[in-house]
C-alpha cells in the first residue's frame, strides 16, 4: 500500500482536528460544558496521534544501517501504537474521570448556550468532511474486502488508524451534542456529564481495538494470502526447482517483505545450476510480490516420509528436507 493516501488522510484529519479544538475549547470557556472540555481533549489527542503518524511515517523512510540491517520500517507499527496509548489515557480516561466530577457536581449551562449547539454542528460537518476522506483513500486499497477485515488485516496501520479515528470522534460529537442537548432541554446538568461519560467509554473501547491490531504488526505478520499465493507460484514455476519445502515471511514494515523459503532441487543438479535456479527464483518472487525486499533461498532434497512442516500450509504432503536447520541462506 502506498503512503500516499494515507498521508492524505492524516492532514486531512490533522487540519480538521486543529479547528475543531480550538472552537470547542472556547465553547467551553464561554459555557463551562464538561461535554466541552472532554470533546476539546479529544481533538487535541486526535491531532497529537496524526502528528505522531505523520512523525513515524517520515523515520520509517530512513535507510538501513549496520544496527538496522531491515531498515526502519517498524517504526510505523511503533508510533501507531503509541496512538493507541495516547487515545486511552488523554482521551478516554480524561473524559471518564471528567464525567465522574460533573455527575458529582452537575452544573447547567447557564449562559452562551446557543454557543455548544453550533461548534457541535460545525464539528459534526468537518468530521464527516475528514471521515469521508479517510474513506475515500481507504476504498482505493482495500479491494473487496469488509470494512472489518480491512482494519484487522490492514499491513499499513495509517488508514485504519484514521478510519477509526474519525469514526470515533464523529459518534462522540453525536453524544456530546444529546448530552449538551437534553441539559440545556432539562436544565440539569448531570446529562452534560452523561454525554461525557459516553465519549470516555468510546475512546476506550476505540483505543482498545486499535491496541490489539497494531500490536499484531508490531511483533510481527506474515504475508497476506494472497501475497503467500503469488510467492508460492513463482517458485514452483522456476525452472529446476521441484517443490517448495517450507516458507516463511514477515513483514518488516508495510512496503517491506521478508521472504525465507527452502525449495527442493534435484540430487542431479550441479552447484551452478542450482544457483541459476535461486536466482530465477528470486526475480519471480520480485516480479509477483514487489514489497518483497528481502529473499533468502535455502536449496535442499525432499526425502520421502519426513513430516511437513507444522507452521508452514504450503509444505507438500509428506515431503521435507534433509537438512536439520530451518535458517535460510542469502540468495
Amino acid at each position: 500500500m502506498s503512503t500516499g493516501g494515507s498521508t492524505k488522510a492524516i492532514v486531512a484529519a490533522l487540519a480538521a482536528n486543529l479547528g475543531i479544538a480550538v472552537t470547542k475549547f472556547v465553547a467551553f470557556l464561554l459555557t463551562g460544558s464538561s461535554s466541552m472540555l472532554a470533546e476539546s481533549i479529544h481533538s487535541v489527542a486526535d491531532s497529537g496521534n496524526q502528528a505522531l503518524l505523520l512523525v513515524g511515517g517520515r523515520r520509517a523512510r530512513r535507510r538501513a544501517d549496520p544496527e538496522h540491517p531491515f531498515g526502519y520500517g517498524q517504526e510505523r507499527y511503533l508510533y501507531a501504537f503509541l496512538v493507541a496509548i495516547v487515545l486511552f489515557s488523554l482521551g478516554g480516561l480524561f473524559a471518564l474521570y471528567e464525567a465522574w466530577h460533573k455527575i458529582s457536581e452537575p452544573h447547567p449551562i447557564e449562559s452562551w448556550q446557543w454557543v455548544p449547539v453550533a461548534v457541535l454542528v460545525v464539528a459534526i460537518g468537518l468530521e464527516s468532511m475528514s471521515l469521508r476522506t479517510a474513506v475515500r483513500e481507504s476504498n482505493a486499497v482495500r479491494g473487496n474486502a469488509s470494512w472489518v477485515r480491512f482494519v484487522r488485516r490492514s499491513k499499513s496501520p495509517e488508514l485504519p488508524v484514521v478510519l477509526l479515528e474519525d469514526l470515533g470522534a464523529l459518534l462522540g460529537l453525536v453524544f456530546a451534542l444529546v448530552g449538551v442537548g437534553l441539559t440545556l432541554i432539562t436544565g440539569n446538568g448531570v446529562w452534560d456529564g452523561v454525554g461525557t461519560a459516553a465519549i470516555g467509554l468510546l475512546l476506550v473501547v476505540i483505543a482498545v481495538v486499535l491496541a490489539v491490531e497494531v500490536k499484531s504488526l508490531l511483533i510481527g505478520e506474515s504475508a497476506s494470502p494472497e501475497d503467500l499465493r503469488r510467492v508460492r507460484e513463482a517458485l514452483v514455476a522456476t525452472p529446476d526447482v521441484e517443490a517448495v519445502i517450507h516458507m516463511r515471511t514477515l513483514h518488516l514494515g508495510p512496503e517491506d517483505l521478508l521472504v525465507a523459503v527452502k525449495i527442493a532441487v534435484s540430487t542431479d543438479d550441479s552447484a551452478a545450476d542450482v544457483a541459476r535456479a535461486i536466482d530465477a527464483a528470486e526475480e519471480r518472487i520480485r516480479a509477483a510480490v514487489p514489497i518483497a525486499g528481502h529473499i533468502y533461498i535455502e536449496p535442499d532434497l525432499l526425502r520421502a516420509g519426513a513430516p511437513a512442516d507444522p507452521a508452514a500450509p504450503d509444505a507438500p504432503a509428506g515431503g521435507g528436507g534433509t537438512g536439520g536447520g530451518d535458517a535460510p541462506s542469502a540468495g
